[in-house]
């Protein structure tokens, strides 16, 4: 049963390690994918072991899965226990359950023992009461549901070849749990439903812990995250900055964080929609960046278009010009597409019809524009590669890998390496889809997690 239960969680965590097969890093995390995948029930009447594999794998998938999950067991694999923040629900600082937030800490060694690696994990959102409801009992909205131990790979990773310029950083995952990009803040609890929107909490409490475990001594820290964690890394980028010493070289890596304000293919404007929702639920206005909301609403201060040029603190934007979470959930959201006429286009950019890259292509243009839009700056970095993905710090293949996306001859890893030392500034724009040969474009099943 121990073996057993070793390879359950090294089967979730493979996905991490080596990139997901058919998965959906959107909304779960890649390290926690195939405990949906892959759910091992015992049946003490039988006596026997079933394992239930999801939809998404075919057998010879969840083979090839098994056999590698083997093979792990005996190797390398860095796994890191949870922790989680201490009187934390003292002080309100939980997740949407009322539990209390957490982290996984990997402590750096030699030249790395004084730098610090902050990955803020992703997720999305919840915009209402009852789809908060519904994440409240997932580890998106409880730490009682989150792995113990988690696989630290390519942007965490301990191995110099994987990860040649922080593997001996102070290495920490932040769990997501809040629903709000950590920016919420409602005192009131509704006793009927027990949802706490504390995200600003969290994200204090996990903070100041780091802090009192050495981060306060820290000569390097960066500031990174993907997805939901990749516009949380913008947010909270120059209070980021104030907690640390003046002293400190503080960075922030924003991966597939730059969500953009557009209208979907129906023409309405859904996800400025869907944000005011989120910011009204949580309560985040507050939270914002002031210096975006003394001049705009905080809808649109929850788009980076419109925050990242006042950010005092040296920037990266890395980012997937054809990101494949904003086309399903930005431009063609289910709501603009009742017919599923985008459906097969959305699963593989392969499939998509030319009237539908057209609009992707346009799309592109107006993300570029938004991007470039934010102005010169010396210490911004910036990597769009024109692959359809979505997170690219935290999957081993497109991290750091013999067939890694290339963009000027450079890998993400290095190119946000020579950022961080201050070797090379990157300030990188691919060309159109489909010129880069390098791109691993992402495939999705239908029964991948449904859109917001």
């Amino acid at each position: 049963m121990e073996m057993l239960r070793q390879l359950t969680e090294t089967v979730s965590n493979l996905s991490q390690i080596f990139g997901t097969v058919n998965g959906n890093p959107e909304t779960e995390s890649s390290s926690e994918l195939a405990n949906r995948n892959l759910e091992v029930q015992t049946n003490p009447k039988l006596g026997f072991v079933r394992n239930r594999v999801s939809k998404m794998f075919n057998f010879k998938q969840w083979l090839v899965l098994v056999v590698c999950s083997l093979a792990i067991l005996k190797a390398e694999g860095l796994f890191v226990n949870i922790t989680f923040v201490r009187n934390a629900v003292a002080r309100g600082a939980v997740c949407l359950d009322g539990s209390p937030p957490a982290y996984h800490l990997h402590r750096g060694s030699g030249t790395g023992i004084n730098s610090w690696l902050i990955q803020l994990e992703g997720g999305g959102w919840c915009n209402n009461v009852t789809n908060c409801l519904s994440r409240m009992h997932t580890r998106l909205g409880s730490s009682k549901k989150m792995v113990e131990n988690l696989a630290f790979s390519a942007i965490l990773s301990n191995k110099k070849q994987y990860n040649p310029d922080f593997y001996n950083w102070n290495r920490v995952k932040v769990r997501y749990c809040d629903g709000s990009s950590f920016t919420g803040d409602v005192q009131a609890v509704n006793p009927a439903t027990n949802l706490h929107f504390r995200g600003a909490r969290v994200w204090l409490a996990v903070m100041q812990e780091l802090l009192a475990k050495g981060m306060r001594n820290a000569e390097n820290a960066v500031l990174s995250g993907c997805s939901a964690g990749g516009l949380a890394s913008l947010m909270h980028c120059d209070s980021f900055r104030a907690l640390l010493p003046m002293g400190t070289k503080v960075k922030c890596l924003s991966d597939a964080g730059f969500f953009l304000n557009t209208r979907d293919v129906s023409g309405a404007q859904y996800i400025k929609s869907y944000f005011k929702d989120v910011v009204a639920l949580h309560g985040s206005a507050k939270n914002l960046p002031r210096t975006c909301t003394s001049r705009l609403t905080p809808a649109m201060c929850f788009f980076p278009q419109y925050v990242a040029r006042q950010i005092r603190t040296p920037v990266f934007i890395l980012n997937a010009a054809y990101d494949s979470w904003q086309i399903k959930n930005i431009l063609a959201p289910r709501a603009a597409d009742p017919y599923g006429k985008w459906q097969s286009c959305q699963l593989d950019i392969k499939n998509c019809q030319p009237n539908q890259l057209k609009v992707m292509q346009d799309f592109r243009l107006e993300f570029l524009s938004a991007v470039i839009g934010l102005g010169r700056s010396s210490s911004r970095g910036m990597f769009i590669d024109s692959c359809y993905t979505h997170c690219q710090t935290e999957t081993q293949t497109s991290w750091f890998w013999q067939d890694s996306p290339i963009l000027n001859r450079t890998t993400i890893a290095k190119a946000v390496g020579d950022w961080v030392y201050d070797r090379k500034l990157f300030q990188k724009i691919d060309c159109p889809y489909p010129c880069n040969p390098t791109c691993h474009h992402r495939v999705f099943t239908p029964q991948d997690a449904p859109p917001i």
